[in-house]
């Protein structure tokens, strides 16, 4: 691990992946408290929740959505819908913070008109992560994704276009951005195992903020 792991007085840095792909490093560590604080307001109004795919697998990072649109799956498929369906009711507003941050990336990664109206907030925690797989259910595919890391690092899978391509490993640590559109839109890509690493800020735990334009 790198001496300044959990640094965020570490001035920020890009590291280009592929053709409209980027890792903007440290991005979002000075804003980090304030990230976190949206998270826990974001959760108060609707609990974390283990979601289960349509092949009944349950997955193993906890979730929930903020803003018009929240992404969701069980027995019925993928989808976005406008209500969470633990409660019928309409997902928590998408904190300031997060939209500010989620645009401010984008157009640093050469995306200037990305208005993200979809905020999935994934908790990790040591044991879990999340299998190679495309962003598709959104309509516009000319818009970008936006994911920030929080706490604990990972090790991110960046891949083709097809689920055979062998992925590049990329270590993203606390503040970490990346984004990805253009020809890079429909990459697979996941995260390994979390592995046990405590973090000043969140302890074992890994947030991760994905945010897309779904309608």
């Amino acid at each position: 691990m790198t001496p300044d792991l959990f640094s965020d007085t570490a001035e920020p840095w890009e590291e280009p992946l592929e053709d409209g792909a980027v890792v903007l490093r440290r991005f979002a560590s000075s804003d980090a408290r304030e990230l976190l604080d949206a998270i826990e307001q974001v959760a108060r109004q609707a609990p974390l929740r283990q979601m289960q795919t349509p092949g009944g697998h349950t997955m193993s990072a906890a979730m929930v959505c903020c803003g018009s649109w929240g992404w969701v799956t069980d027995r019925k498929g993928y989808r976005y819908q406008t209500t969470d369906p633990l409660t019928d009711r309409p997902w928590p507003d998408m904190p300031a913070v997060l939209r500010d941050l989620a645009r401010a990336a984008a157009e640093q990664a050469g995306y200037p008109d990305f208005d993200p109206d979809a905020c999935l907030i994934n908790r990790y925690l040591p044991g879990a992560k999340m299998g190679l797989h495309q962003d598709k259910d959104e309509e516009d595919f000319e818009q970008p994704i936006v994911s920030v890391s929080l706490g604990s690092p990972i090790v991110f899978q960046f891949g083709g276009l097809r689920r055979s391509d062998r992925p590049q490993k990329i270590p993203l640590e606390h503040g970490d951005v990346v984004v990805w559109g253009g020809p890079s839109r429909l990459r697979y890509h996941g995260v390994l195992t979390l592995k046990s690493v405590e973090h000043p800020l969140t302890g074992a735990c890994r947030y991760n903020l994905t945010f897309r334009k779904a309608r």
